[in-house]
């Protein structure tokens, strides 16, 4: 597998105590959710937190034309699904998450959240990964290759939170997709905390606020 992804970090106290991987949308980057952290009023009810907003790798991208542009797999927009780009990002952030643990957080204080193919992604590896995560945040995404998840997933994430938004506008990835994968996962025994938007695929005030107190219900405190 490649090196490490390169990581923008912010810390929300002196030494962490609790991580919040943040994975961006296609064509975005790291910095795209920076700006959200002080948004989410978690501070003084949630210090310590190290948010942690990796850049996918640089690939081309078939619905775009071929185009190179950071994303965590191929979008062919044929229906298609690029299985082996989702496992090989999966990799990626079980290595950040690994990385995680060895500085000292443990996995149960761990939270795995995503924008759009980022969110995708954090479903994908959140609810196969062998330890009890903190919690799992898929904002405007879908759960990739959905045949394969009632055999791999992992037990230990069987009860995790899941919290899942939607805009009831958006262009990109219809709501019915979201409500779709939602359904799924609800079939398989997972609680999931479902909530919609008047918006595109995007993000609002009233999401960030939501978020923000989901993350301090499930994350220690000092």
């Amino acid at each position: 597998m490649s090196a490490r992804l390169e990581t923008v970090e912010i810390e929300t106290g002196r030494e962490p105590r609790a991580a919040v991987i943040w994975l961006h949308g296609l064509g975005a980057d790291g910095h795209d959710f920076e700006p959200i952290v002080p948004e989410l009023g978690m501070q003084p009810a949630a210090p310590g937190v190290r948010f942690v907003f990796p850049h996918a790798p640089l690939q081309p991208v078939t619905i775009n034309g071929g185009a190179v542009m950071r994303a965590w797999y191929d979008v062919t927009g044929d229906g298609r699904q690029d299985a082996a780009g989702i496992r090989a990002s999966q990799a990626r952030i079980e290595a950040l998450i690994a990385r995680e643990r060895a500085r000292g957080i443990a996995a149960a204080s761990i939270v795995l959240a995503g924008f759009s193919q980022g969110g995708a992604l954090a479903l994908q590896t959140g609810l196969r990964h062998p330890e009890r995560l903190a919690g799992i945040l898929a904002l405007s995404a879908y759960l990739p290759l959905p045949d394969t998840l009632a055999q791999e997933a992992s037990e230990a994430n069987r009860y995790a939170p899941i919290f899942m938004a939607h805009g009831t506008q958006d262009p990109v990835i219809p709501l019915s997709w979201a409500a779709r994968s939602r359904d799924h996962l609800v079939a398989l025994g997972y609680a999931v905390k479902w909530q919609e938007y008047p918006m595109p695929h995007s993000v609002c005030a009233t999401e960030i606020e939501d978020v923000g107190r989901w993350l301090s219900g499930i994350l220690p405190v000092r």
